[in-house]
């Protein structure tokens, strides 16, 4: 195993990334002593950043906002009732819950996680969203977003916060998601990418890997990634990513991540937040 900035191999990698996300969900913390992830905390204000209204921070289960997300997918997926909905990468249910609201008791979600503790917090979960909400379409299943535990043309949204950028095979998640939607289903992702290569203390490090830094490839890579796997109409939006907010409350991640920088340079330098929608050929 790897130290803390030693150089990983894809099982390694992945092995940590599980067992990082594995103790935000026992306990709050995260990789290399830190204590959130994705340049995020899990007070509600840098939550609200991302994208996220008090309304809808308001209707979640208490344990679903873990502040690991890097926008909104859920706002741009203009979801409908009765549809069936992916997340990949659920966590501990932020985006899952807040889309069975958008579809309704006709409609479905499935999240998906790689994590058996993160898996574990979002089942707890549902107890609160049902008394909350009075839905009951909700599943969260094990799985990785490599190799989706899901049918075939079968969902009609997939949407995904922060998580394809830990994939060490990015080509195959975005071949995943095209055979998992249905003729004319859609895609709503909010990731995080590159503007420029990070510096090489941060490209080793697994705190930036955890961090959801670490993995980021640029916006044009993943145009071409999501092209290849057979998606249409794509259209990427960037913003600023608000790292610089978890300075504001003393995130031990960020101030790790920033004495990594070379002298006067920021996150903003190098990193942006993606939004990415596309869709599946065919009759929406």
């Amino acid at each position: 195993m790897a130290d803390c900035c030693g150089k990983k191999d894809d099982t390694e990698a992945r092995t940590l990334v599980r067992d990082a996300y594995g103790r935000i969900a026992r306990e709050g913390s995260c990789g290399c002593g830190g204590e959130s992830c994705c340049g995020t905390d899990t007070d509600t204000t840098v939550t609200g950043k991302l994208g996220y209204s008090e309304n809808e921070l308001d209707e979640l289960p208490e344990g679903a906002d873990l502040g690991l997300g890097c926008g909104n997918p859920g706002a741009l997926a203009s979801l409908k009732p009765g549809e069936t909905v992916l997340d990949m990468g659920s966590g501990a249910g932020i985006d899952a819950f807040l889309a069975a609201k958008r579809v309704g008791p006709a409609g479905r979600v499935i999240g998906v996680d790689m994590t058996p503790a993160m898996l574990d917090r979002a089942r707890n979960n549902l107890k609160g969203f049902r008394e909350r909400n009075g839905l009951d379409n909700v599943e969260f299943r094990l799985g990785e977003i490599e190799s989706l535990p899901v049918a075939d043309n079968s969902v009609d949204v997939v949407i995904s916060n922060c998580v394809i950028n830990l994939s060490s095979d990015k080509p195959r998640v975005w071949r995943e998601v095209f055979r998992v939607l249905k003729s004319g289903g859609r895609v709503s992702i909010s990731d995080l990418a590159l503007l420029a290569p990070l510096p090489g203390r941060i490209q080793e490090s697994v705190t930036a890997l955890v961090a959801c830094i670490g993995g980021a490839v640029t916006v044009d890579e993943t145009r071409d990634m999501a092209t290849a796997a057979g998606l249409v109409d794509i259209t990427l939006a960037k913003k600023s990513y608000p790292m610089e907010a978890v300075g504001e409350i003393s995130d031990p991640l960020y101030r790790e991540l920033t004495q990594a920088l070379p002298r006067g340079k920021t996150f903003g330098d190098y990193v942006v937040s993606l939004s990415l929608t596309a869709r599946k050929p065919g009759p929406g």
